[in-house]
Parts: C-alpha cells; sequence; structure tokens
C-alpha cells in the first residue's frame, strides 16, 4: 500500500491514548504529523518552546541565516506550498524561516495537534504492551504505540564551564534563546564569547550597534561570505518554474543542494590535486573561484599536507580583507579544512577592520574568569556592559541524552550512550528501545546535507514502515544490536582517512566538543543517494536488521 494513500482514522493499539507521540516542534516534527495524519494515525506533538520552528525558534540571534539557499532549504513535499510561499532572498534570515514554518503549520492545521511549552521529561517502553508511556514536565503522562524523536541534531546547548559565569552584573545573553523581542547594543560594551556559527553570524550586527565589541575567539572558524541579496525581479519567479528539476536534482546530490555554491562547485571543479599544483596556480585559483577557491582541490579531505596547502589560500583571502596581519594570523584555524562544516557570514572579516572592535586570540593566552565587571583573561581584563555566550551544542545525541529514555528492561539511553558511544542503525532506530525512531539521528547523513532534504526522507521512511506494520499486524520495531554495530563501523569506515577524523580535529562531528564524550564520527559521509539506496535495500529485505514482532 503506497504510504501517500489516504487511509481511514485507525489507533494501532487502543490502550493508547493516541498512535504516535512525537517530539519537537520543527522542520521534521511537523512534517512528521502531517504525514502521520494523511495516513490517519492519531497523534501528538510535544515541543518545549512556546513557538514552532525548533532550530528557528530558538536561535534568533542577531545575524542567524541559513547556509543553503531558501528555494532549497524548504519543503517539497507540496506543491502548493512551493508555489505559494515567496522567500524574499538566497539566503534567508530567522525570523523569516520561522515565519515560513509557522505559516506552513497554519496552512495544514497542524497547531491542533501540538502541545507548546510542553517539555518531554522521560518516556519509558512497557514491552508487554509495547507501548510508550512519556512523561512531561507539565504532569502529564501520553500512552503511544510508537515514540518519534525529532527532537533536531543541534538543539542542546552548551553551558561554558567558566569560573564566574554567573557573577557578571551586566546582561547576559545566549544566542541559542537569545530575547525574542531582540537586544538593543547601542552605546554599550560588549563581548562575546565563541566564534563557531552564531558567533560569526551575529558579531558584524552587533558591531554596529555596540559602543564597543571585544570578541573572545577560543577557535578561529573557517567562515565565507554567503553572498546573499534580494532577488532581482522575476528571478525567483524563473526559479519556481523550474523547481521540479531543482528537486530531482537535490535527490541525487551528495549533499542534497544543487544551488548552494561550494558543494556544487568542489563536485564541478575540483580536478587537480593542489600538492601537483604550483603555488602561483594555487593562489590564482582565486580569481576563479573566489572563497571557494580552498575548496577546489581533489586531495584536501585525503591528505592534511594537501589540507594545509588549500589553508594557506584560505589565509590569502582573509589577509585580503583583514588589514591587521596580526588579527588576520588569529582569524585562520589550526586544524584542517573540512574538518568542521564550513560557515556562511555576512561580513565577518570586514568587521574586525572597525577601530571599536577587538579580538582576543585565546590561544595566546585563555579566559580566567567571568567577573562582576566583565572578563579576566591571561592577556589582561575587559571591562563589559553586555556578555553574549555563543558556546555551541552538544550535537546530534545531546537532545536524545537529555530525555530520560527508558527501553527494554528499563534501560536507559544515555547510559548506553555513555558506554559504548552513539549506536544506532541508520539513524533511525536504536537496539533495546523498540518503536522509538529518531529523525536525523547519529548514523545518518543529517548534518553533512541539506537538513530538510534528509528530513524528508526519514519522515517518510518511518511513515511507510508504519503503515507496513499495521497492514501486517505486527506491534513492535526495533533495531538489532549486530547490524547497528556494523552501521556504526561502516559510518567511521567512511570518514577514516580524511581530515575528519585526524588527530588534529576536534569537532562535534566526534564529539569532541563535550567533556567527557564517547569520540565517535556520528554523521553519515557516503551522501545522500547511497544513503537513501541502503534504507531502500533494507525495506526490501523484510527490513533487514530490525527485528518485527
Amino acid at each position: 500500500m503506497s504510504s501517500t494513500q489516504l487511509l481511514p482514522e485507525s489507533t494501532l493499539d487502543r490502550a493508547a491514548d493516541v498512535d504516535v507521540v512525537v517530539i519537537g516542534a520543527g522542520f521534521s516534527g511537523l512534517y512528521m504529523l502531517h504525514k502521520l495524519r494523511e495516513l490517519g494515525f492519531s497523534a501528538r506533538v510535544l515541543e518545549a518552546g512556546d513557538g514552532l520552528g525548533g532550530t528557528w525558534y530558538w536561535n534568533r540571534y542577531p545575524g542567524a541565516r541559513v547556509d543553503v539557499q531558501s528555494i532549497e532549504y524548504s519543503y517539497s513535499f507540496s506543491e502548493e506550498i512551493q508555489e505559494e510561499w515567496e522567500w524574499s532572498e538566497l539566503f534567508s534570515p530567522q525570523r523569516e524561516i520561522e515565519a515560513y514554518i509557522n505559516w506552513v503549520a497554519d496552512k495544514l492545521d497542524l497547531r491542533r495537534n501540538i502541545s507548546l511549552s510542553t517539555r518531554v521529561a522521560s518516556a519509558s517502553y512497557d514491552e508487554s504492551a509495547s507501548t510508550w508511556t512519556v512523561s512531561t514536565d507539565t504532569g502529564e503522562h501520553i500512552v503511544s504505540q510508537f515514540n518519534i524523536a525529532a527532537t533536531g541534531c543541534l538543539s542542546a546547548p552548551l553551558e561554558p564551564d567558566i569560573p564566574g559565569l554567573h557573577s557578571f552584573a551586566g546582561t547576559t545573553l545566549y544566542t541559542n534563546r537569545f530575547p525574542k523581542e531582540g537586544f538593543d547594543f547601542s552605546g554599550l560594551r560588549a563581548g562575546v564569547i565563541g566564534t563557531g556559527s552564531s558567533g560569526v553570524q551575529s558579531i558584524p550586527v552587533i558591531a554596529q550597534q555596540a559602543s564597543s565589541l571585544v570578541v573572545f575567539q577560543r577557535s578561529a572558524a573557517y567562515s565565507r561570505p554567503s553572498n546573499t541579496r534580494p532577488f532581482e525581479p522575476g528571478e525567483y519567479e524563473g526559479m519556481k518554474l523550474d523547481y521540479d528539476s531543482i528537486r530531482e536534482a537535490e535527490r541525487k546530490s551528495p549533499a542534497g543542494v544543487v544551488l548552494s555554491g561550494a558543494l556544487a562547485v568542489v563536485a564541478a571543479g575540483a580536478t587537480r590535486d593542489i600538492l601537483e599544483t604550483p603555488v602561483a596556480e594555487r593562489m590564482a585559483a582565486i580569481d576563479e573561484y573566489g572563497w571557494l577557491a580552498p575548496l577546489a582541490w581533489t586531495d584536501l579531505q585525503t591528505d592534511e599536507q594537501a589540507n594545509a596547502a588549500a589553508v594557506e589560500i584560505y589565509a590569502e583571502l582573509v589577509r585580503r580583507v583583514v588589514h591587521d596581519p596580526g588579527v588576520a594570523a588569529s582569524l585562520v584555524p589550526r586544524y584542517p579544512m573540512g574538518c568542521k562544516r564550513m560557515i556562511v557570514d555576512v561580513d565577518y572579516f570586514e568587521t574586525y577592520n572597525q577601530p571599536h572592535v577587538r579580538l582576543v586570540d585565546l590561544r595566546q593566552g585563555g579566559i580566567v574568569a567571568i567577573t562582576p565587571t566583565g572578563v579576566e583573561t591571561a592577556q589582561g581584563s575587559f571591562d563589559l556592559d553586555v556578555l553574549v555566550l555563543a558556546t555551541g551544542f552538544d550535537a546530534m545525541t545531546g537532545a536524545l541524552r537529555r530525555i530520560d529514555f527508558r527501553g527494554r528492561d528499563g534501560a536507559s539511553l544515555a547510559d548506553y550512550w555513555d558506554e559504548e558511544g552513539p549506536v544506532s542503525y541508520l539513524g533511525l532506530g536504536v537496539a533495546g528501545f523498540p518503536n522509538l525512531f529518531t529523525v536525523t539521528g547519529p548514523g545518518s547523513p543529517s548534518v553533512l546535507s541539506n537538513m530538510v532534504v534528509s528530513i524528508e526522507q526519514h519522515v517518510e521512511w518511518i511513515a511507510d514502515c508504519l503503515v507496513h506494520m499495521r497492514s501486517t499486524g505486527y506491534s513492535s520495531i526495533e533495531a538489532e544490536v549486530e547490524p547497528s554495530l556494523e552501521w556504526v563501523e561502516h559510518v567511521r569506515s567512511l570518514a577514516e582517512g580524511t581530515v575528519r577524523v585526524a588527530d588534529s580535529c576536534s569537532s562535534w562531528y566526534l564529539g569532541a566538543n563535550v567533556p567527557g564524550k564517547k569520540r565517535i564520527y556520528m554523521p553519515y559521509s557516503g551522501g545522500l543517494p547511497a544513503y537513501r539506496a541502503k534504507c531502500d535495500e533494507v525495506v526490501a529485505a523484510g527490513y533487514e536488521g530490525f527485528k518485527l514482532k
């Protein structure tokens, strides 16, 4: 039976309150709800925030922006939604993406099945009944046959471990929960700790307002200009006419992107080894590719010496923008390019040419403590009125570990992953936790791809699985241990020999930004077509690697 065929309302297990509980109301949770209702399953979505959007609800810091072109970072399952919504520029800001998500929710009448301001505290599996009981911070206990965690890959913020953090007498702001009404930095002495994506994107905007800005850089980031701009008259309409071919190309693309620059250029233009190219010709690539020149080499990911040569191209690009040679040198990372996802920015490097902006490179002397008046470092003290913390996330597994999931025999998901690392089958299921699905979990392409394309594939696979179970009378499905361990090893092997797992790379892909977290490479790097083919093979073989009963 096709998963697109509308089915009558039918509860799988009449002892349950609903067929499915979905945790999270971002892109994945909303599409999952729509798909479930379309197929006749009863469902409830539980969302910790008081608004929809997931990542795009919480991360409303100044300058927050998507790094995939707007027209691609959007749902493809509805031609009507594609045709009716209007994006305003190439790379949309947070407020526009949040508005889009809310517009979709209203258009599909999704709100009636969503409980906002409802944080899931725990979820326990009852093997005798094949049901989950989800308990919330509001005191509610909801029984469902299936539990789908649409909790996001970057939704568990890290609290920085800095002495005196809460002693600061000024205003402390977090990029991952910035005030909805915004914040006016005008006339204030501002400081930002952290130069990951949220720091890089917010720093230029804060600098426009603040009387002074001190950036405390723990580790330099690879970033490039997004070159975003409003659409020219008729440009967006022309793109819409080509939507079918864009979507088809996305599904064939390893990263699920066609129009978004860097990956497309690399795929099409990387035909030479950098180590076999004279230095003058390497630098000449800047004239051809601009900020994408460091990426346009076949040996970039697999040879650390080649990677270092590409980093020198990147350093030259930074030097051409940043006037102060010392500041320019500090803004060049000391880890391999490609170790972490490259950021897109608007005037990030140009910001350091402004006289009221100072970069404090903590590699030259770290933070000693936060004080009531500001930040004390080994390089001196800095008095501030407002401190912005852009200190990252416990990525891919953090949101799942923060919910007390209890599977068969009361086994704890957090304990399991603490001991073994994030063992998962396809990023969809975890052994010992029947009827629990994870959307874009560890072991899936997720953060190495256009997230919306990955989300849609996962949601549709899960929906098809539930239809299969309903039509065949199965009550539970569970990932098996050996296939899960083999999949973790396969994911690791794909990254082996690349800079992503080099000793010099300490990225959140590996969990290396979280003290004590087991170092395992989490995202699947074989590309979306290969991953989709594997998921289809599993289904064709009777859900091979899963135990159905």
